[in-house]
């Protein structure tokens, strides 16, 4: 398996748990190419901007991969940005970052893997852009894609997140019975101040201001509003309810604990996205937070392998 936009590997992580063999992952960030290089030592890692990267520069790397899969940067499409373009073709097309879809397909293309998978918002299906994906895939050599839609709440993951799997292998795992709460998925973790050994749960400071003011929070409510695309009024700075989902964690995300005056570490904003505490993340904090909002929750990725192991079986 190939990983062409790896992160710090939270997508790659569900395949490994699968029992996939990770041998690439792609970043152009050296920082987080070294998570990734942490979290799977014997895999090849490429410090590259996958839009200058060959496919015959991978085959010569690792050879021919059964599945390759990526997530692509997700700004330029999604709501939450309220810069996107309005003309959803101008944002595959003429966005420089939104063009990097381009670039995994022609890689995919380049690859030609029994099974690809790329993950990105639901709105990257938005208007024409489904069609003209889809063609770009055709184009390539794949003739039957689909848009999987899946929430990674019914798969294990302790928080809201809706994300669009593009594939040319139908993606339906069943869901779980229940779902995770956040008390369920960081109420054991010592507080970060204690005597501890887990990576990445260091206390995030505050201004005296910004914490008097996050002590008045109760749960569900938000410090801070502001615009997203479309007249859209997004949240940041959140108290989280301990007996429910958390929200949606992205990049620029920080949560108020559910019982402490003070913000979630790293280590336990991953733990809303599934990661398990082995897994490591290097890098300024911020650029930790970035790497934790912006994965492919581990739970929800190993549900997707499980079915792209079955269908490979199956064949």
């Amino acid at each position: 398996m190939v990983d062409l936009f790896c992160g710090a590997g939270g997508f790659a992580r569900g395949f490994k748990d699968e029992g996939f063999r990770v041998v690439l992952g792609v970043d152009n960030v050296e920082a987080v190419a070294e998570s990734f290089r942490r979290n799977f030592p014997a895999a090849e890692v490429m410090v590259e901007d996958v839009a200058q990267l060959r496919g015959e520069d991978i085959l010569a790397a690792v050879g021919e991969p059964d599945v390759v899969i990526g997530g692509p940067p997700c700004e330029p499409f999604t709501g939450a940005n309220p810069l996107r373009r309005p003309d959803p073709l101008d944002r595959l097309y003429e966005d420089p970052i939104g063009r990097l879809v381009l670039h995994f397909i022609r890689l995919v293309g380049d690859l030609r893997p029994r099974v690809f998978v790329m993950e990105n918002v639901p709105a990257l299906a938005e208007g024409p852009l489904r069609e003209a994906i889809a063609n770009e895939f055709r184009r390539v050599g794949y003739q039957r894609v689909y848009f999987n839609v899946l929430l990674a709440e019914n798969h294990g993951t302790p928080s809201h997140r809706l994300r669009l799997f593009v594939s040319n292998v139908r993606i339906r795992p069943s869901p779980l019975p229940r779902r995770v709460t956040v008390v369920e998925a960081i109420g054991d973790l010592p507080p970060p101040g204690a005597p501890h050994d887990i990576a990445n749960h260091e206390y995030v400071p505050l201004s005296p201001r910004k914490q008097r003011r996050i002590s008045k929070l109760r749960w569900g409510e938000a410090l801070i509003r502001y615009p997203g695309a479309g007249g859209r009024v997004m949240y940041n700075f959140v108290r989280l309810h301990p007996y429910r989902l958390a929200p949606t964690v992205m990049g620029s995300s920080r949560f108020v604990h559910p019982f402490e005056d003070r913000l979630l570490t790293v280590r336990e904003q991953a733990r809303l996205m599934g990661f398990p505490d082995d897994h490591v993340f290097v890098g300024g904090r911020d650029l930790q937070f970035d790497q934790v909002g912006e994965a492919v929750p581990p739970p929800l990725a190993r549900a997707i392998a499980r079915e792209v192991r079955r269908y490979l079986e199956g064949a």
